[in-house]
């Protein structure tokens, strides 16, 4: 008898590009002041792939490895809606215990290292809330994640306009800063068949 499917969850987000680590360190303040829980500090390490073909054209797959070691969790969206500035997509979710071994059968899948990208993140719980703190290459960011009703009044308690969040995950904009840091290409030198001699000019 076949085993049913795991359901897909429904994550919804709302996520700010912060000025600086000062705006980090208000936001643990006033969590730490409502008595707001620590509930994980890691370090990531992000795969994300491109899909073999059309059916997994739309579909964001991402391998996150933690804290460097072995393990790891990887994630499938959906295509994003937003209502108000709240992000929503459909996620489903799997503990990865051989980060090697899970990136080898996805590369026999067809699935191909699109870009990586690194993250340092804290994450509190609020009254049902996950607010994140992320600090990545290209900036300090907050990611509120939760019920959607909930996520804009979260967001004005912190300070916080939903009406500046972002669209754009972390994924495409890690993609957009490593395409502007990439260096311009020189053209290419011939290598002589002859030794080069010095030219001297006479004084």
């Amino acid at each position: 008898m076949a085993r049913p499917k795991r359901d897909r969850t429904i994550e919804s987000e709302l996520k700010f590009r912060l000025r600086s680590e000062r705006d980090h360190a208000r936001l643990r303040q006033m969590l730490r002041e409502r008595g707001a829980r620590l509930s994980g500090r890691y370090r990531e390490e992000t795969f994300r792939f491109t899909g073999p073909g059309k059916s997994t054209r739309h579909t964001t797959l991402r391998l996150r490895v933690l804290n460097g070691g072995p393990h790891g969790v990887l994630t499938a969206k959906g295509p994003a809606n937003f209502d108000g500035g709240v992000k929503s997509r459909e996620e489903t979710e799997i503990e990865v215990r051989d980060v090697h071994a899970a990136l080898d059968m996805l590369e026999q899948l067809g699935f191909r290292v699109g870009w990586t990208y690194p993250k340092r993140r804290s994450v509190w719980m609020l009254d049902g809330v996950a607010v994140t703190l992320d600090v990545l290459d290209f900036g300090h960011f907050v990611e509120l994640e939760g019920p959607a009703s909930a996520l804009p009044e979260m967001a004005r308690s912190l300070g916080l306009d939903p009406t500046h969040a972002l669209k754009d995950s972390y994924s495409v904009m890690a993609r957009k800063h490593l395409k502007a840091k990439r260096v311009t290409r020189t053209p290419p030198i011939p290598v002589s068949s002859q030794p080069i001699e010095d030219v001297k000019t006479s004084s």
